[in-house]
């Protein structure tokens, strides 16, 4: 006689509830999968760097900026900034202030800075930072970009983070947020 468990569905409910998916599926259309993610997102992702600015490894987190997971981590990635450089790629597949949002932080003088204020917003509920619907034809293109970018990746929700363990030198890869010591640990970092 089979017996009913509760878990699967609740671990199923947790780990949707870490990330953000897209909720228009026709703009999730998946593009042949690179075979090198990693190498992929490094060199074609348009973000800003947060961080150590000197550090040889990087971390890659795709996101979108009406995303309330992605605020999270962001919060949690704050203490790491000066042991590790976070590169953050903007992605559009929330909404339509998705795009100019995530344009108006890869064209803020301080994007850091920004992003501070903008994922606050997010995390108290008021939508985030405003941003003009007229993005510039080059901040579109890299916005569209990244979009098709995370799309190919088979990637489902945001955040999506990529990077390779400073202990083990493996490359890895997670959707959904994490606290600071999870983050710590995923990316091969002594815990806070």
């Amino acid at each position: 006689m089979y017996k009913f468990s509760p878990l699967p569905f609740l671990v199923a409910a947790t780990l949707a509830l870490a990330a953000c998916s897209p909720q228009d599926t026709a703009t999730s259309a998946v593009a042949a999968k690179p075979a090198q993610p990693f190498e992929a997102v490094a060199a074609q992702g348009k973000g800003f760097t947060a961080g150590s600015m000197m550090s040889a490894n990087a971390v890659y987190v795709l996101f979108d900026p009406q995303c309330p997971h992605c605020g999270h981590l962001w919060q949690a990635s704050l203490p790491l900034q000066s042991k590790v450089k976070f590169v953050w790629i903007p992605v559009a597949i929330m909404n339509a202030k998705s795009a100019p949002q995530g344009a108006a932080l890869l064209a803020a003088a301080d994007p850091v800075n920004a992003m501070t204020e903008h994922e606050q917003s997010i995390l108290a509920g008021t939508g985030g930072s405003s941003a003009s619907a007229n993005i510039p034809d080059e901040l579109a293109q890299s916005i569209k970009a990244n979009t098709a970018l995370f799309n190919s990746l088979g990637v489902e929700s945001v955040p999506y983070v990529l990077a390779k363990n400073l202990r083990t030198g493996q490359l890895v890869s997670r959707n959904g947020a994490m606290d600071t010591a999870a983050l710590a640990e995923f990316i091969g970092l002594p815990t806070p």
